[in-house]
C-alpha cells in the first residue's frame, strides 16, 4: 500500500514539474507570440523553423492578392512561397493599413507600402508596385517580376449602349467589305470581258447585239448576290465558269455572314466605343478617373503627351469624383453606375478592358534601403524567370481565364479569315479569261480555215 501511494506521488509530481516547465519555456519565447494566427489582412507562413521571419506588406487586388476563407493567395502570395523556398526564410505578410500603393504628401510623409517600408513597419512589399522616380528614391527595387501597362475599364453593356445605326454591316470589318466590292466589281468586269471575247455569245440568229452589257453584266452579280436567278443566261463556257465561281463565292459569303451575325446577336459582343486614349478624351458618356495619387496617376501629370495632359486635367478638376482611394472601390464605381464609369487602371483581367493603351514601368519587390535581401531576391526572381516559373503563375492567374474569354468574344471577320474565298475567285475569274482566250483562238482559226481561198486554174 505504501509502495503504491509513493508511486502516484512521484507521477504527481512528475507532471506538475512538466507543466510548469512547459509554461515558462513559451513565457520566454516571444517568437511564438509574435505570429499572429492566420485570418483577414494577415498570413504567416515559411519555409520552416529557425530561419530568419520577413514581415512583408501587400495589397489586396485581384488577382496579384485575394483573401479566400482564412487565407491569402493570388500570384504574390504564390511568388512570395517559391522566394521563401528559394532564399530559406519565413515570412509574415499583412495587408497595408490605408489600401495605397504609396505616394509622398505635401509634407513630405509617404503612404501605403512605400510608408511602411520606410518606417519600417514592414521589411518587404510584394504586390504589383510599380518602379518610379520618386520611389526610387526612397525605397530600393528588386528585378522586375512582371510586366504592366494601362488598361480601360468599363462595364460590358457600355458598348451595347452606343449601338450604331448601320449594326447590320457589323458581322464584317471595312476592310472586308471594301475587299468584298472590290472583288464584285471585278467580277461583273470579268464577266462583261470575257462575253466580248468569246464567239459564243455572239451566235445568236439575226442578232449582233450581245447580252452582257456591263449594266447587264451588274446586274447579274448581284442578282447572285441575293441568290436570285437573273438575265441574260450565259451560253459561253468560258462565261459560265465566271458564273459557277461567283455562285460559290456568294454561297459561302452568305454563309459566314449569317453565322458571324447569328453570333453577334446570342453573344451581345459589341465593339468598344473607346479603343484609344484620343477617343477616351473626345467622349461625353462616360466619367473615368484611376486611383489617387497612383502611378497611374502620376504618368499621366508627367507625360508631355498632350492627350495624356488633357486626361490628367479632367481627373484634377473632378478628382473629389473621379478619384478614387482603393482599386475595390475603382472596380464598385465601374459596376454600379448606369453608364459605367471608366477606370483607367494598372491592366488587369477584370470585366471588360481594352489593353495595350500605354506602357508603365513593370512591378518589382520593394525593400527598405540597403537591405540585405534585395540583390538575393534580384537574383532569385531572374532565376524563376529563367525556369519559366513567372510565366508558369501569369499564364496560371491571368491567361487562362482571358483564353476562355477570347474564344466566346465576338468580332468582325477579317479579310484572312476569307483569303481562301477570294483566292477561289481570283483562279475562277482566271480560268474564265483563259477559256475566252481559247475559245476566241478556235473560232479565228475556224474563220482563216473557212475564208482561205484555193489556188485556182488562169483561163
Amino acid at each position: 500500500m505504501d509502495k503504491g501511494l509513493h508511486f502516484t506521488i512521484c507521477v504527481v509530481t512528475t507532471v506538475l514539474l512538466l507543466r510548469e516547465s512547459s509554461q515558462a519555456g513559451e513565457e520566454k519565447d516571444p517568437e511564438a507570440l509574435a505570429v499572429p494566427k492566420p485570418g483577414f489582412g494577415t498570413d504567416s507562413r515559411g519555409a520552416g523553423e529557425g530561419l530568419p521571419t520577413l514581415t512583408v506588406t501587400t495589397i489586396l487586388e485581384d488577382p496579384y492578392v485575394m483573401v479566400r476563407g482564412a487565407e491569402l493567395e493570388g500570384y504574390c502570395m504564390e511568388l512570395l512561397a517559391a522566394l521563401a523556398g528559394m532564399l530559406r526564410f519565413q515570412y509574415r505578410v499583412k495587408v497595408v493599413a490605408d489600401g495605397q500603393y504609396g505616394a509622398v504628401s505635401a509634407g513630405g510623409n509617404w503612404s501605403g507600402m512605400v510608408g511602411e517600408i520606410l518606417r519600417r513597419e514592414a521589411d518587404i512589399a510584394v504586390a504589383p508596385l510599380t518602379v518610379t522616380s520618386a520611389r526610387e528614391e526612397v525605397v530600393s527595387f528588386t528585378t522586375p517580376f512582371l510586366q504592366t501597362g494601362i488598361g480601360i475599364l468599363l462595364r460590358k453593356d457600355t458598348a451595347s449602349q452606343d449601338m450604331s445605326f448601320f449594326h447590320f454591316l457589323s458581322p464584317f470589318s471595312k476592310e472586308t467589305w471594301t475587299a468584298l466590292l472590290f472583288a464584285y466589281l471585278l467580277t461583273c468586269f470579268c464577266l462583261f470581258l470575257v462575253a466580248r471575247l468569246s464567239p459564243c455569245e455572239w451566235n445568236e440568229p439575226k442578232n449582233e447585239e450581245n447580252h452582257f452589257t456591263f449594266l447587264n453584266s451588274l446586274w447579274f452579280g448581284a442578282g447572285a448576290l441575293a441568290l436570285q436567278g437573273a438575265t441574260p443566261r450565259p451560253q459561253a463556257l468560258s462565261v459560265r465558269v465566271i458564273a459557277v465561281v461567283w455562285w460559290l463565292f456568294t454561297l459561302a459569303l452568305l454563309a459566314a455572314y449569317i453565322a458571324n451575325f447569328t453570333a453577334l446577336l446570342s453573344s451581345g459582343s459589341e465593339q468598344l466605343p473607346i479603343q484609344t486614349f484620343e477617343d477616351l478624351v473626345k467622349q461625353r458618356n462616360l466619367e473615368f478617373g484611376t486611383l489617387e495619387g497612383s502611378s497611374t496617376f502620376y504618368y499621366f501629370k508627367n507625360s508631355k503627351n498632350p492627350i495624356h495632359q488633357m486626361i490628367y486635367e479632367y481627373m484634377e478638376k473632378r478628382r473629389e469624383h473621379v478619384l478614387v482611394k482603393t482599386y475595390q472601390e475603382a472596380v464598385q464605381r465601374v459596376m454600379g453606375r448606369a453608364l459605367g464609369w471608366g477606370s483607367v487602371t494598372p491592366l488587369t483581367p477584370l470585366t471588360m478592358f481594352k489593353p495595350q493603351l500605354g506602357a508603365l514601368p513593370s512591378s518589382s519587390l520593394s525593400l527598405c534601403p540597403a537591405s540585405p535581401w534585395t540583390k538575393p531576391l534580384s537574383i532569385a526572381v531572374l532565376k524563376l524567370r529563367e525556369a519559366g516559373d513567372l510565366d508558369y503563375l501569369r499564364n496560371k492567374w491571368w491567361e487562362s481565364s482571358c483564353l476562355r474569354q477570347s474564344r466566346d468574344r465576338w468580332g468582325p471577320l477579317e479579310p484572312p479569315a476569307l483569303g481562301g474565298l477570294f483566292l477561289t475567285l481570283g483562279i475562277g475569274l482566271a480560268l474564265g479569261i483563259l477559256t475566252a482566250l481559247a475559245e476566241l483562238s478556235s473560232s479565228s482559226r475556224r474563220a482563216a480555215a473557212h475564208a482561205k481561198v484555193s489556188p485556182g486554174c488562169c483561163t
